[in-house]
């Protein structure tokens, strides 16, 4: 008699979740990793994403910081509290190292600006969990340290200009304008 089990070996689980507002850029990515071997499902709105993760939890996530109706963290936390074996990225074209550490905290193995492409997102997803980043070779600039501050105090307001201002003993305005500009090089 033939042992099936014997013979059987179970495919590791590919399942990507990727969860961004950008149509073009959703679409674009979903092919690219789909072609790498990965059963794909897209999301482009964190309400849909919290969905599919309640109702599927994928193995890898991509997912998008900010969205129209949310943030990106939250979708993070559930796949983290629906399957820890998981491994998720996140995008963003607002880069701050507050963000990053908080995305790192709720389970995230990565943080990456966009634009990535599929190659830096694979990267990302099956990186050893042990390697150490390299020091960069140009360090931040000091604008750019006190732009980083201030996006890590207005996030740890949860986003509220009055008491990040007060925090930081700064006029109100004067902070919005930093806010509203690109971050510095």
């Amino acid at each position: 008699m033939n042992d099936l089990s014997m013979d059987f070996v179970a495919e590791p689980d590919q399942t990507l979740l990727i969860v961004d507002d950008d149509k073009p850029f959703l679409q674009r990515i979903a092919r690219a990793m789909e072609t790498r071997g990965f059963a794909v499902e897209v999301a482009e709105s964190i309400s849909d994403g919290l969905t599919r993760v309640q109702a599927r939890p994928p193995a890898y996530a991509v997912v998008d910081m900010r969205l129209g109706d949310g943030n990106g963290l939250d979708v993070i936390g559930m796949l983290r509290e629906k399957r820890p074996d998981a491994k998720a990225v996140i995008l963003t074209g607002y880069g701050n190292i507050a963000t990053a550490v908080t995305a790192v905290k709720l389970g995230a193995i990565d943080y990456l600006s966009k634009p990535a492409d599929a190659d830096d997102i694979i990267r990302a997803l099956r990186q050893d969990p042990t390697d150490r980043a390299t020091p960069p070779e140009n360090p931040m600039s000091a604008d750019r340290v006190r732009w980083e501050h201030i996006q890590r105090v207005y996030e740890l307001c949860e986003r509220n200009v009055s008491e990040t201002a007060r925090r930081l003993n700064m006029h109100r305005r004067t902070l919005q304008r930093i806010l509203a500009k690109r971050a510095p090089r």
